[in-house]
């Protein structure tokens, strides 16, 4: 676990207790998550850290060192309800695990982020996680990784009121350093894949994000659940688009019609591509992810509908350099990062092209991140160790 402490969180009293949870990055396997598909997140070394003092009084006291806020809810009495703001994420995890039976003792929270707000490296379930883990630990109840992403998602589907899937909470409790993780979001099932250690993953961050998102993404959700409608009337057990083929959609196609015959098969095909990439990460066989991410966002833009003129203008940047072993936009889209597959000795050349380049053909200066895989949430024991 990495001990460069954020400024904010250094020379704390040594009552204070030390926990962070980081960022991810998803490889391959969008918006296949709340399909019941498959994804290949990873923890990236971008984390968000808390420092944790315990309080008598039934209190909790939370307070951003990125915002300079505070907040506090009171525990064992009436819920706090939720105010729209960034307390929302640590106060909803302390709510969860309260109805989920853990009797909190009171505590101070004083909370730093390294990863980027807004860039899609999935900031929020960084806090909810290290909030909740450091939570789970004062009060001296063990709790097992995967309850714990559950009660995350909850927080963010509950009370924050954000309808996410599982897979970043997920990665931020099970990431592991120099490795991917192959994720079934019906099952929950993974295992872990190894990244070869000479590449780096490059986050290209195309400084939009169009007001269009948060509609379009639920209005994607809704066809894809009318494709399921349709296909579970003549296909018997079809339960989500997890359990068709592209067989079985080329067949019924006349029955979906031309718009939601297309959202269907961006995701059966986005499964079949990340498994792809899991064999070939597992034959420790790097080149075939290049295709691989370059068919996983030329769906994404043509069948899918969920890419712009931006995020399709770092990818063809990154598709002409060298050392780019694959690239392709990551997240939900209309905006937002890239994610490239880039070899180490290419790294900085890389950075410097992208962001001149992209510049030059859309007047946006880029934020570029290169990072590395992480593990996931633990505690850092003071003098130098981790339990991670």
């Amino acid at each position: 676990m990495p001990l460069n402490l954020p400024t904010g969180l250094r020379n704390l009293p040594r009552e204070t207790r030390l926990f962070r949870a980081p960022g991810r990055v998803n490889l391959i396997g969008e918006h296949t998550d709340y399909n019941q598909g498959f994804v290949m997140p990873a923890a990236i070394d971008f984390s968000c850290w808390v420092g944790l003092t315990p309080r008598e009084e039934r209190k909790l006291r939370v307070r951003s060192e990125n915002t300079s806020q505070s907040a506090e809810a009171e525990l064992g009495g009436a819920e706090p309800k939720p105010c729209g703001e960034w307390s929302d994420y640590p106060i909803g995890v302390a709510v969860m695990l309260e109805r989920s039976g853990f009797a909190l003792p009171g505590a101070d929270l004083l909370i730093q982020s390294e990863v980027p707000l807004g860039a899609g490296l999935s900031s929020s379930a960084a806090i909810e996680v290290s909030v909740g883990y450091a939570l789970t630990r004062l009060a001296g109840r063990e709790i097992g990784l995967k309850e714990l992403a559950l009660i995350c998602q909850r927080a963010e589907n509950e009370f924050v009121g954000a309808r996410c899937g599982i897979m970043d909470q997920f990665t931020a409790c099970f990431g592991r350093a120099g490795q991917a993780i192959l994720l079934d979001c019906r099952s929950l099932e993974y295992r872990a894949l190894p990244l070869p250690p000479s590449i780096d993953l490059v986050v290209c961050n195309t400084m939009v994000k169009h007001r269009l998102a948060s509609g379009e993404y639920n209005l994607r959700r809704a066809e894809c659940e009318q494709a399921v409608r349709i296909l579970s009337t003549v296909v018997p057990r079809v339960a989500s688009l997890r359990d068709v083929t592209v067989e079985v959609l080329k067949t019924h196609q006349n029955l979906l019609g031309g718009t939601v015959y297309r959202r269907a098969r961006h995701v059966v095909t986005e499964n079949e591509r990340v498994l792809a990439a899991a064999d070939a990460l597992e034959r420790a066989d790097i080149a075939p992810l290049r295709a691989l991410m370059a068919e996983s966002h030329r769906s994404l833009r043509e069948d899918y509908e969920v890419s712009c003129r931006e995020l399709d203008t770092m990818v063809e940047i990154a598709g002409a350099l060298s050392g780019v072993y694959g690239a392709r936009m990551t997240g939900g889209g209309f905006g937002g990062c890239t994610i490239n597959l880039v070899d180490r000795a290419h790294t900085a050349a890389f950075r410097r092209a992208v962001i001149e380049r992209y510049e030059a053909a859309t007047g946006l200066r880029p934020e570029v991140y290169v990072c590395q895989p992480s593990d996931g949430v633990g505690e850092l024991i003071r003098g130098g160790g981790s339990d991670a």
